[in-house]
């Protein structure tokens, strides 16, 4: 059997160097592999043959970037979403034009300028080099590649429709990343505008305030305040005297929030009331939808089985109420029954959904069903932005000057009962 010398990367990012039996390079690397090493050169001979030869290692496990990966991999994500669904875009599409799959993923390494990211391509290049399948070697990579996208790329291999599918999740991808940015920024706006009231709101109570107070005390000489004056001095004293417990009081609230939230019935409770408030509620329905939809019907057209099509859709849903109902559809089609027949039980999702989703089965066209489906929700989804945002400006406004005016009003009360003293 060939022998071979390596020079291999541990874990602890230190070379090490030895000999191994193997029944070909190949077969050697696979070694390492397993044992969490990773080759940086190897060299081999026959037990008959004097001269060792240099084999040679994928690009993937150069010295740089396997010390790279293994001392700074845990530091950050190695690829945001956007630059998942740029690379399946593009690889997806270097297929269509007939380009093979390895020459494909050489160029988009080439090519990318993150390094976390371009070691993860080098990585599946290499994969794909020494004959391993590209489901494999995204399996490897589940921060970069989600189990949706594993399980569909697996299904387009095996149907030989690779590139057809790899446009698909590309497609998918943009899509969810067009609808979380409209959503993103239409919450923009209220946020600064919140955060800039409760700045005005500090000041005012911390150096405003105070200085009124010393103002009251010398004139008034001991008389009583209005109530809501008091009020407001004694909340400007509490935060100026007790900062430390307010935000310690601030932060035990959202910390009992959590643990509330992790709990299963504070997160069915929280869900569901999240699904019943208004105006919000209607989005979030509408946004998880059209998810729903998206995803399902991306996997079914892609060719995976309607059983593990569901599971994987259940787990892109953070709603615990909707992914309770996906978890009843799935138990009733592993019965034999029907995907329709359960939404429509659970009560959550609109009739026409439901309607569709059952013409869908009957007609044997789930899939493009599914797609309809999300097509028309994402300009639900729009339209509900658009109205939500037109509905936040207004009554933030109102709320900022409401509480603003009532501090002035408070402060105001004793100028006034001082003017008619002097008077």
């Amino acid at each position: 059997m060939p022998k071979f010398s390596y020079t291999a990367i541990n874990p602890r990012g230190s070379d090490i160097s030895g000999e191994m039996e193997a029944a070909s390079a190949g077969q050697a690397v696979q070694n390492l592999k397993a044992a969490g090493l990773y080759p940086i050169e190897l060299t081999g001979s026959t037990a008959m043959e004097g001269p060792r030869t240099p084999v040679a290692i994928p690009p993937a496990a150069t010295p740089a970037s396997l010390r790279r990966r293994w001392m700074h991999m845990p530091i950050g994500p190695v690829a945001g979403p956007r630059a998942v669904a740029l690379f399946t875009r593009q690889l997806a599409t270097m297929l269509r034009a007939g380009l093979p799959l390895l020459r494909a993923l050489e160029l988009l390494a080439r090519q990318e300028r993150t390094p976390a990211f371009k070691d993860t391509i080098e990585t599946i290049a290499g994969t794909i080099r020494s004959g391993g399948a590209l489901s494999d070697a995204l399996a490897r990579h589940p921060r970069v590649f989600d189990r949706l996208a594993l399980n569909m790329v697996r299904a387009g291999e095996a149907s030989g429709k690779l590139d057809l599918v790899l446009e698909r999740l590309a497609r998918f991808q943009e899509k969810a990343l067009h609808l979380r940015g409209r959503i993103r920024a239409a919450m923009v706006y209220p946020v600064i505008v919140l955060t800039f009231a409760v700045v005005i709101l500090v000041a005012l109570l911390v150096f405003v305030v105070p200085i009124f107070q010393k103002i009251f005390h010398d004139l008034l000489r001991g008389a009583p305040l209005p109530a809501l004056t008091q009020s407001v001095l004694d909340l400007s004293a509490f935060i100026q005297g007790h900062w430390f417990a307010a935000a310690g009081l601030v932060v035990a609230a959202g910390l009992v929030f959590r643990g509330i939230r992790r709990t299963r019935s504070g997160a069915r409770w929280f869900d569901l009331a999240l699904l019943r408030l208004p105006p919000f509620g209607g989005l979030l329905l509408k946004s998880a939808t059209t998810r729903l939809a998206r995803t399902l019907g991306t996997l079914l057209a892609s060719g995976v089985p309607i059983l593990p099509a569901l599971l994987l859709t259940r787990e892109t849903i953070a709603n615990t109420r909707i992914r309770e109902a996906l978890t009843l559809v799935h138990d009733r089609v592993r019965e034999g029954g029907s995907v329709a027949d359960p939404l429509d039980s659970v009560r959550i999702f609109p009739p026409m959904v439901v309607g569709l989703i059952e013409v869908g089965e009957h007609t044997g066209r789930l899939p493009a069903m599914l797609d309809k489906i999300a097509d028309t929700y994402d300009e639900e989804v729009d339209n509900a932005v658009a109205g939500l945002t037109s509905l936040i400006e207004p009554v933030i406004i109102v709320l900022l000057a409401v509480v603003v005016g009532t501090i002035v009003v408070a402060i105001l009360l004793p100028i006034v009962r001082i003017v008619q003293m002097l008077s």
